[in-house]
């Protein structure tokens, strides 16, 4: 997490001050803390606005920060977006817009496309978190139907320079996907949004649909000279936090195997092929850490509670039916597992025969999407509070224990 946190990552890619005005914007579950930083290390007078997800506010003297709701918007998410953008018109070529970008500000920065009604946003946003669809998927959505996302930001801001700092949360670390691009150009297209909702059966309202039929009004692709003098740095990625969690293993007397930063699909299918890899570390013997980051999704066909860290678990769990010496832990860097309010679980050889003495059924807990609700009975679930940052999903199975480690912890 430290790998991750704005106060660690962020100072070394400050711009120098322009000559003319500094203003800070941002959106995501990290923007609070990265204005807060920003404050901390700038040299000259900035303001600015930024908007977070509700509990993920830190204090800051010179820039605003609005609290709005995620992973679905709402109206104080819009009014914020709307204020947002009319701070950056009107700049000139002296002035610089500093632009924080965090995983989550796609749902935080919502501002209508012209014609389109919040409650539209709403109800499709619904539907593709219930659908399984993947992020990318997602997000060529959202910059269609927004006023702000999709390269419209730096847009609005020509011809002011504009400097986008973001902290990843996205398999591959495309900028044009963390928080849907509010400053990067984009390739797609209305069309393909609209084949997306299509190819994911949502119901589409008849606003979207001619808005996004019409081909008018496109977000701004590469080359757009309106994006000119836009530029964006990662300074955090999930593969760095991955690294960071295998020199803490290896400082433990584990051997690590990362898997990989980009692993997405199905929860639960990722947790039972998981589940076979540990078995097979488990035969040859050894301590090993493996671990894994990423984007898992759920599609949702239960009536439970639980998102893609816990499902992944319990599936693991079930998979691996009490194999001893394996636990394992999976959360989502940012404190929230999903919508609940757990950053994920951990399981160990003793969790299913735990869940049986309470008489929990972990198969049927699976097929209802109820993963929350299994390792609750526990009290096994994880609970960080908001962390402030957000570079997707941690997953570590242990295997093993190292020489001289004490088997009973």
């Amino acid at each position: 997490m430290r790998a991750a946190n704005a106060a660690h990552c962020l100072p070394p890619h400050l711009p120098a001050p322009p000559k003319g005005r500094t203003v800070v914007v941002g959106a995501g579950k990290a923007a609070a803390a990265m204005a807060a930083t920003v404050e901390a290390h700038w040299p000259g007078p900035l303001s600015g606005l930024v908007v977070t997800r509700d509990g993920h506010s830190v204090p800051c003297r010179r820039i605003e920060v609005v609290e709005a709701s995620h992973p679905v918007p709402d109206a104080r998410g819009r009014e914020a977006a709307g204020r947002i953008l009319a701070a950056v018109r009107g700049l000139g070529p002296d002035d610089l817009v500093l632009c924080l970008v965090s995983g989550g500000g796609s749902a935080l920065l919502t501002l209508p496309a012209p014609g389109i009604a919040l409650a539209e946003k709403q109800a499709i946003n619904r539907a593709l978190l219930r659908s399984g669809a993947p992020i990318g998927a997602f997000n060529t959505v959202r910059k269609h139907l927004s006023a702000i996302k999709g390269g419209r930001l730096a847009a609005a801001a020509h011809p002011a320079r504009v400097v986008a700092l973001l902290i990843s949360d996205v398999p591959g670390d495309d900028p044009a996907i963390i928080a849907s691009g509010p400053t990067v150009a984009d390739p797609s297209t209305h069309q393909d949004a609209l084949a997306l909702l299509e190819r994911h059966a949502i119901a589409i309202p008849e606003a979207v649909r001619a808005r996004l039929a019409s081909g008018e009004d496109e977000t701004p692709k590469p080359g757009d000279p309106r994006l000119a003098r836009a530029s964006v740095e990662i300074i955090a990625t999930p593969r760095r936090s991955l690294e960071a969690a295998g020199e803490t293993a290896r400082a433990f007397g584990y051997a690590t195997t990362i898997l990989g930063d980009r692993i997405e699909g199905e929860a639960r299918e990722v947790g039972r092929a998981h589940a076979e890899l540990a078995r097979r570390q488990a035969a040859r013997g050894g301590a090993r850490a493996i671990l894994s980051g990423g984007e898992l999704t759920v599609t949702i066909a239960g009536e439970g509670k639980g998102g893609p860290n816990a499902e992944y678990l319990l599936a693991l769990a079930v998979a691996l039916d009490g194999h001893p010496g394996i636990d394992a832990l999976a959360c989502d860097t940012d404190g929230i597992d999903g919508s609940e309010d757990n950053a994920g679980a951990v399981i160990a050889p003793d969790t299913l025969a735990r869940a049986r003495a309470l008489g929990l059924d972990a198969t049927a807990h699976l097929a209802a999407n109820n993963s929350h609700g299994f390792f609750e009975a526990l009290d096994d679930l994880v609970m960080t509070g908001p962390t402030r940052t957000n570079v997707n999903d941690l997953r570590v199975i242990l295997v093993g224990k190292p020489p001289g480690a004490d088997t009973a912890s």
